[in-house]
């Protein structure tokens, strides 16, 4: 059925009450939103926008375990001793193997970047 025929459901509807045929609905034209919908399909705005949404959930994650782990406990290293409580002495253990882990891998993308230009 086309829209330029009467609908078998209304015979009292003429060809000019429907809709103009739409000219952009074709098969190229589907061809052509499903080639530019796949060419934007992965972009940094995306992955950003990932980052973002998975990166608030983990914070949410840890402020409850934070909360839910305030008992006092006290560290010592050397000569320094501090009383935290274990969520915080547990999180700022995390952010430090996440440094030491970044500046590893910061020095081997260095050393793989300083190698790719003397070749």
């Amino acid at each position: 059925m086309t829209y330029n025929e009467p609908t078998p459901a209304d015979p009292h509807k003429s060809a000019s009450d429907l809709p103009p045929v739409d000219d952009t609905s074709g098969p190229a034209h589907q061809d052509s939103v499903k080639q530019a919908l796949s060419e934007v399909r992965h972009t940094r705005t995306k992955s950003a926008w990932v980052g973002l949404i998975v990166g608030a959930i983990v914070l949410i994650l840890l402020l409850v375990f934070i909360v839910q782990n305030l008992d006092k406990q006290a560290i010592q290293l050397f000569f320094w001793e501090v009383n935290l409580p274990q969520g915080v002495s547990l999180l700022i253990a995390a952010i430090a193997g996440a440094l030491i882990t970044a500046v590893v891998g910061g020095a081997r993308m260095f050393q793989v970047r300083r190698a790719v230009r003397k070749a």
